[in-house]
This record gives C-alpha cells, structure tokens and sequence, in this order.
C-alpha cells in the first residue's frame, strides 16, 4: 500500500498550489487556469488550492476555496455554487472534490 501511494499520491500531492492571486500562477494546466480564473473572477477568494489528485492526467481535481461570499450560506449550497462557475470544465473530467470555507 506504501508503495501504491507514494507511486500514485505523492506526484500529485507536490501539484498543490495556493492560488490566492488574481492572476494564473504560471506552470498551470489549462484546465487549472480555466478553474482558477473563474473562481477568482466569481468568488474573489482569499484562499484557493487546485490540485490535480489524478497523478497528472486531469481527470480528478480537489480544490479548496475560502470566500466571504460563503458567508452565511449552507454547504451545499456552497458546493452549488462552484459547480455553476466551473460548469464546462466539469464536463471534461471524471471526478472533483470540493471544500468552501467563509
């Protein structure tokens, strides 16, 4: 099992990137650029991680987001929210996890 994730985890774990500026860090993705700027665009965050958690490929991403946006508003809702900004690049990838914070 070690072996298993430090093969599969560990390359995607280095990915992680705290993308708090309005503008694409370089060395992102396209999709990773496309997600970034629509959410700062939509949500103006204070925080927010991208990470390629697929070991490279593109098809599953986790990201986390922090927004006064948030604010007062369910999780779910929330999550909602994302999904809506990032609607198109969803379409073209197998899996993403969501974690908002106000």
């Amino acid at each position: 099992m070690y072996a298993l994730w430090t093969r599969r985890w560990l390359p995607a774990t280095l990915r992680l990137r705290n993308l708090s500026s309005s503008i694409p860090p370089a060395g992102l993705t396209p999709t990773e650029q496309l997600i970034h700027t629509k959410l700062t665009e939509r949500f103006s965050p204070s925080q927010l991680e991208i990470q390629d958690v697929s070991g490279g490929c593109g098809t599953f991403f986790a990201i986390t987001i922090a927004s006064e946006v948030f604010k007062g508003i369910p999780m779910v809702k929330q999550h909602k929210l994302v999904t809506q900004t990032i609607k198109e690049e969803i379409e073209g990838i197998h899996g993403l996890q969501i974690k908002t914070i106000h």
